[in-house]
């Protein structure tokens, strides 16, 4: 079962915003109320926040899907809808976040340190909030945004004084057992560890933690063996302890060899030229280690390394080892300047910045492009010919229509927004014909029937004709008043009915 995960794939989705609502107050002896429609809420977004007692990243390895809540849409009487939950998401030190192109969206080092990585969509706008002057009692509201959805790279860069690398089988994860309270898995064949072990020495007063890199062999920096999955944990450390195995049973290997190796693996991989370096000579405890480790000392202080030779068995110069790592981690540390806490700078927009671009694709479409607008696009319900107006209404005081044309476009060519595309049709300045003040819209027939034709059908309901009307006759007979009032022709049989002859 896997029990150290230090890559994921997040598959995050940020709550939508809720519908704005149309409403109008409607109340006894108020016929006139007005708009009330309340807006939506917003939707939930999600954070990462670090939290030092995470150490791995493997509950995203089974539950790699995260979701917020959606906003509540608007309701009447001013009613506004409910915002939805944001989720704060715990993440270990040293969590580096890669956007869908591999770009670094954030590197979060530190206790506490936040990225906003999906953003909740804004809540629509109820018919309440977009009433003015000129538009007293709106049809219609805006739709909530859609939340982010997007796919992040989650990648885990331990966070380490002391990274110890060399040959499998070195013995690196026999000498970090020793010296702190890790138990890693101990074999006698290659490529034990599978993954990084960490560790907390403690040395006096000084404490420090040191990694056990896993996998590094010639052609690692390249991909070969377990390398290149694992040498990103060595990128944060402030010491570098190369483990040599001096007691090798191979006949084409000797410590120097070992060491040039692992030196060209790192700095092929590069950024790691600034870092001290140890050399540990480890299993002395064996007879023939013992010499050869005698044999190479010299040359490798000579080449200017500080050399240990130790026994993770018999812990021979582990108490000289674990000094040396805490002396030089704390030169480090003094040596490294404070990281400045993160600034917020402002950056506000210019005045005469548009907040969009257009350009013409290669099928002749004319792409318009602004958070601003493509917002706009979204928040809008198409079905409402009083939205759409409102949406142009809004395109042509920022400039849209008026860039379009510095752009050649003319009427019927096709704009795309967002994920609508429609053909342009120009309402305002130079580009529609007639006097000045005047909207074509205003002009083109509309099935909408007048204020002044529905006021005349309602009169016309209300008067009924003489056939509608009823009469109620003196001996009790009901008819309608247009029979009651019609001449009555009496025959010679009535006649004579009524005489009895």
């Amino acid at each position: 079962m896997t029990t150290f995960v230090d890559r994921v794939v997040l598959h995050l989705q940020a709550g939508d915003g809720g519908h704005g609502c149309v409403s109008v107050r409607r109340e006894k002896f108020k016929p006139l109320g007005g708009p009330d429609g309340g807006n939506g809420g917003h939707g939930g977004g999600i954070t990462l926040v670090v939290d030092p007692q995470q150490h791995t990243l493997l509950d995203f390895h089974f539950h790699p899907h995260i979701k917020a809540s959606n906003g509540v849409s608007g309701a009447g009487a001013n009613r506004d809808g409910a915002n939805g939950k944001d989720l704060t998401v715990p993440v270990p030190p040293g969590t580096v976040v890669h956007g869908e192109n591999g770009e670094v969206l954030a590197d979060l080092v530190g206790a506490g340190a936040t990225f906003e990585v999906a953003r909740g969509g804004r809540g629509g706008r109820g018919n309440a909030s977009l009433a003015n002057t000129r538009r007293k009692v709106p049809g219609f509201a805006e739709l909530g945004e859609p939340g982010d959805r997007i796919d992040v790279v989650l990648e885990l860069k331990s966070v380490a004084d002391v990274g110890l690398v060399g040959f499998p089988s070195a013995g690196k994860s026999s000498l970090i057992s020793v010296i702190s309270a890790a138990k890693p898995k101990i074999a006698d064949y290659p490529f034990t560890t599978l993954v990084p072990n960490l560790g907390v020495v403690q040395a006096g007063d000084q404490t420090f933690t040191v990694a056990d890199v896993p996998g590094l062999i010639p052609g690692a920096a390249t991909g070969k063996g377990l390398g290149m999955q694992f040498l990103r944990h060595i990128e944060r450390t402030s010491v570098l302890v190369h483990v040599l195995d001096a007691a090798t049973p191979e006949i084409d290997r000797d410590p120097l060899a070992d060491l040039d190796a692992i030196e060209a693996e790192l700095s092929a991989y590069g950024g790691l030229e600034d870092r001290p370096r140890l050399v540990v000579l480890n299993k002395i405890d064996i007879p023939d280690g013992r010499d050869l480790a005698e044999m190479v000392r010299p040359d490798l202080e000579a080449r200017g390394f500080r050399v240990f030779e130790v026994s993770a068995i018999t812990r021979e110069g582990l108490k000289e080892l674990v000094y040396a790592l805490a002396a030089t981690v704390a030169e480090h540390r003094l040596a490294t300047p404070e990281p400045e806490p993160t600034r917020v700078v402002v950056r506000p927009r210019a005045v005469d910045e548009t907040g969009f671009t257009i350009e013409q694709d290669e099928e002749g479409v004319f792409v318009v492009r602004g958070a601003q607008v493509e917002r706009w696009i979204k928040q809008t319900n198409f079905d409402n010919d009083e939205a759409v107006g409102y949406l142009a209404d809004r395109l042509e005081r920022v400039g849209v229509e008026a860039e379009l044309g510095k752009k050649g476009a003319k009427a019927g060519d096709p704009v795309r927004i967002g994920v609508m595309e429609f053909d342009w049709q120009p309402n305002a300045g130079e580009f529609v014909s007639g006097p000045r003040g005047t909207d074509a819209r205003l002009e083109e027939e509309s099935h909408r029937a007048s204020a002044s034709q529905r006021l005349a059908a309602r009169k016309a309901r209300r008067v009924r004709s003489d056939d509608e009307l009823l009469h109620m006759a003196p001996d009790g007979t009901v008819t309608t008043l247009a029979n009651a009032q019609r001449p009555v022709l009496v025959t010679d049989s009535d006649d004579e009915d009524d005489t009895g002859e």
